[in-house]
């Protein structure tokens, strides 16, 4: 009879065991998935896809503005007063649904339209769209991911799209050595050039965050990885990303998750700022600085969202901050605050509202404060009031959110155009449940007076399932259990078969 190898690398037995418990997670997911009756992803994501590349019957329909949604991207026409949506996501809290539309809404004539093309991007949510003046308007969209029904299957895009506002043309650009398949990375444009950092790649039994940047040239359409010198951020996802007109890029913020302890992961919510600038002698190379930032900056927040104005200046709004029950119980605290800050002189300033106003319009506030919109008799919404005010009632545990103007919520999206901010849509989440916003305001960055509401909240129709999806998680669980015992008898079959397969002979 022979022994155990002598030189056995060490960690192959942890290595071992890894392996069988992401095989045993995937049988177990997929028979959740043949229970549920739902397609493998692969087959899902295959329906969008086209051997064409570009779009020739693009048509504009006026419609109505756009459903809940959160996680979409977001952009305005870089000479017009036009504002561009794509994608996103609604969760109700039992399925999930991802979004593949396009629209455009002309702040102006205070109309919207769906832009539809048979050749476009497949439904996604997580990516990130920019606008550029080239060629009459294009407009840049980069990967994404595309969740199942059920949230426990996820595919993530690594495509490269344009849309040519001009010709109204959807092209799908086909160049290698870009970024791997992402979501949850910042994209921004500099000097004739798109860069794209960091993301997460989640595929429900493993996550990994990046940091690398990629560089993507506007002028011969060729993807480059940029190796920058200095210590580069950490890992994460959902950070700001800014770029100035004399081409120097900001990063700050963003988030991560970390393992506490055995099967408890605690989310990382970074606070540190980043530049990174170009070599004036070497145009191809990079470097990045850490930057401590004066003034009144914000406190360390998730799904803040960021915008630059024409004269540099950058605006954040909302987020969201975990405060800490104990190990495994995380609340969130939600924002609406308004920074700003100034790049040249990295210094944060919080905006207040200039508070002058009519007898007039004080009174009218007053009766809208007492219109109801949404009462599940947890979570009240109602219309009115100063901006963003929330107030707990502790008698019977509901809570109100004042719609003066945008309420506290994360992962908005934000843009500034022709001198307003625009804040449209995003996610508010109250106890387990998550409530996914439609509205859309702006204000004037040169009076902060008050906000205009183009689209007023309104949950109604939208209701949370969340306990109804919770009881059947419950149920299949239940029904998994003798599946899983099985399981571990084949395990300890497995554990014999490896064991022989280690014994030699010298």
């Amino acid at each position: 009879m022979g022994r155990k190898e002598k030189n056995k690398k060490k960690g192959k037995g942890a290595e071992k065991t890894l392996m069988k418990t992401d095989k045993k997670l995937s049988a177990k997911q997929k028979k959740l998935i043949a229970k549920l009756g739902e397609d493998d992803i692969e087959t899902i994501v295959a329906k969008y896809e086209t051997k064409e590349t570009k779009s020739s019957d693009l048509t504009e329909i006026p419609c109505a503005p756009p459903s809940a949604r959160v996680n979409f991207s977001i952009c305005s026409h870089p000479d017009k007063e036009e504002i561009f949506i794509c994608g996103g996501e609604f969760f109700n809290g039992q399925k999930t649904i991802v979004y593949g539309d396009f629209y455009c809404y002309n702040v102006t004539k205070n109309e919207w339209k769906t832009l539809k093309s048979s050749i476009c991007p497949a439904p996604r949510s997580g990516h990130q769209m920019v606008s550029v003046s080239t060629d009459g308007g294009q407009i840049w969209l980069f990967g994404g991911e595309f969740a199942s029904p059920s949230q426990l299957q996820f595919y993530h895009y690594k495509d490269l799209w344009v849309y040519r506002i001009g010709q109204k043309q959807w092209e799908k650009i086909n160049a290698t050595n870009g970024p791997s398949a992402r979501s949850g990375h910042r994209m921004v444009i500099a000097k004739k050039t798109l860069f794209v950092f960091g993301g997460f790649h989640d595929n429900n039994s493993s996550y990994r965050y990046f940091n690398d940047l990629f560089a993507f040239s506007l002028e011969n359409y060729t993807w480059t990885k940029i190796e920058a010198a200095g210590v580069a951020p950490a890992p994460r996802s959902g950070c700001n990303m800014i770029a100035n007109s004399d081409g120097k890029i900001m990063i700050w913020g963003g988030y991560s998750k970390s393992s506490v302890k055995k099967e408890i992961e605690r989310g990382v919510t970074h606070a540190d700022m980043f530049s990174l600038t170009n070599d004036k002698t070497n145009v191809k190379a990079y470097k990045w600085t850490l930057v401590k930032p004066g003034g009144k900056k914000p406190p360390p927040r998730s799904g803040m969202s960021a915008a630059v104005a024409a004269n540099g200046k950058v605006y954040t709004f909302g987020g969201v901050m975990d405060t800490e029950e104990d190990e495994e119980d995380v609340r969130g605290l939600f924002s609406n605050d308004i920074h700003m800050l100034d790049p040249t002189s990295n210094t944060w300033r919080k905006l207040e509202l200039n508070k002058k106003s009519s007898t007039k319009k004080q009174e009218q506030t007053d009766v809208e404060k007492t219109t109801v919109v949404h009462d599940d008799g947890v979570f009240t919404m109602s219309i009115g009031g100063p901006s963003g005010a929330s107030s707990k009632d502790t008698s019977n545990e509901s809570e109100t959110i004042d719609l003066g103007g945008p309420s506290p919520r994360m992962n908005s999206g934000t843009i500034v155009c022709k001198g307003k901010l625009y804040v449209y849509g995003g996610l508010y989440e109250s106890g387990s449940k998550q409530f996914t916003l439609s509205d859309l305001y702006s204000l004037d960055l040169h009076k902060l007076d008050q906000w205009k509401t183009f689209i007023a909240n309104s949950l109604t129709g939208e209701e949370w399932v969340g306990s109804d999806s919770e009881q059947s998680s419950s149920d299949e669980d239940e029904d998994d259990t003798d599946d899983d015992e099985d399981d571990d008898d084949d395990d300890e079959e497995e554990d014999s078969d490896d064991e022989s397969s280690n014994m030699d002979t010298d």
